[in-house]
């Protein structure tokens, strides 16, 4: 007799409530289950709710704004598998979700989102001080997550269905390999959401909290480093930047947004709001979906953080599995892309052409 175990979760209002163990005995096909009760504690709530996703009426909101079409989104994600397979210097395959969430990204214009993947892989390769050496258990990226700075995207969404994210500094200086890291490790966490942010949100809002942000970390930033993360944002990630609420303002911060707008898209620029009172920012984000320290109920930051710091570490192996995963530009069809044209020092950034 061969018995073959399989093991379910049985979610019951967003929470993991029990788990299932399934015996299946393949000699008569009898079907056996055992429920076995689990005590759920308040940090594992956290973490099975470390993005919730949107649904019902919002969710059906969102999908219309995005002009996704569940009638037509499995032949347009189809349609973007057979191009990527079909470019000799890309990756033959990648995951289904990632390529929903870039598709979701660009509006279901199919045009846009080779362009946008296109970037994606080009940026994988162009910058490797992002994009390798991903281990968040490695001492450099363990440091910075628990000492340096917090930036963990938040559980819920607002009513208009876009996710916030929070950064703030736990220590006023930075060298600058700490700040590359910091920009990967947020990279990092972009490359989780393409995974798991599955029913698709309608945005991003940003909130950078500068009450801990020394002068002496505008001496480290370099504006090429700070223009490649800023091509990354806009242009190789399917973002959909909405809003940047800027909090605890102060001279030193005031300069730091005067350093990072000329990289901006003027459109970015647009939607940067500073605020001298932390109740002006409830008017963009409800109070209640905030972390502690910003008067919500989302739990505290050092929790948000510790979550996300698991969700990292989860994800090793897959980050290491997406090393091999570049562009190769000499099997790019036409002209390979030139990196020091693509970084200019103009401020301006080449579209690359793609059939």
């Amino acid at each position: 007799m061969t018995v073959r175990f399989i093991y379910i979760h049985i979610r019951v209002a967003d929470y993991n409530v029990h788990v299932g163990k399934i015996a299946y005995i393949n000699a008569n096909y009898n079907l056996l289950i055992q429920i076995e009760e689990t005590v759920i504690s308040n940090k594992m709530k956290l973490k099975s709710e470390l993005l919730v996703q949107p649904s019902g009426e919002l969710s059906k909101k969102i999908r219309e704004e995005l002009k996704e079409d569940p009638k037509t989104r499995d032949r347009d994600l189809a349609a973007i598998k057979d191009w990527l397979r079909k470019q000799p210097h890309l990756p033959d395959e990648w995951e289904d979700m990632p390529l929903l969430t870039f598709l979701r990204g660009s509006s279901f214009s199919l045009e846009k989102c080779k362009r946008k993947l296109d970037m994606y892989f080009t940026m994988r390769a162009a910058c490797p001080e992002f994009f390798t050496n991903r281990d968040a258990t490695s001492p450099a990226l363990r440091e910075v997550l628990k000492t340096k700075l917090q930036g963990p995207a938040l559980p819920g969404v607002t009513p208009n269905g876009r996710r916030v994210t929070i950064c703030r500094g736990l220590y006023p200086s930075l060298d600058s390999q700490q700040i590359t890291d910091t920009l990967k490790l947020a990279l990092m966490i972009g490359d989780i959401r393409l995974i798991e942010e599955v029913e698709g949100v309608a945005g991003d809002i940003y909130i950078l909290d500068g009450a801990v942000l020394g002068a002496s970390l505008l001496g480290r930033l370099s504006p090429s480093v700070i223009k490649k993360f800023m091509i990354c944002v806009q242009e190789a990630y399917p973002v959909k930047l909405k809003e940047v609420h800027i909090i605890n303002t102060s001279p030193t911060v005031e300069r730091f947004v005067t350093f990072v707008k000329p990289f901006l898209k003027e459109k970015i620029r647009k939607r940067i709001f500073i605020h001298k009172d932390i109740k002006d920012l409830y008017k963009y984000v409800p109070q209640e979906m905030l972390p502690k320290e910003y008067g919500g109920q989302c739990g505290t930051m050092d929790e948000l953080q510790q979550n996300w710091t698991d969700k990292l570490i989860e994800y090793r192996d897959w980050f290491k599995a997406q090393d091999a995963l570049v562009a190769n530009e000499s099997l790019r069809p036409g002209r390979p892309t030139n990196y020091d044209e693509l970084f200019g020092i103009d401020g301006s950034f080449r579209q690359l052409a793609i059939d």
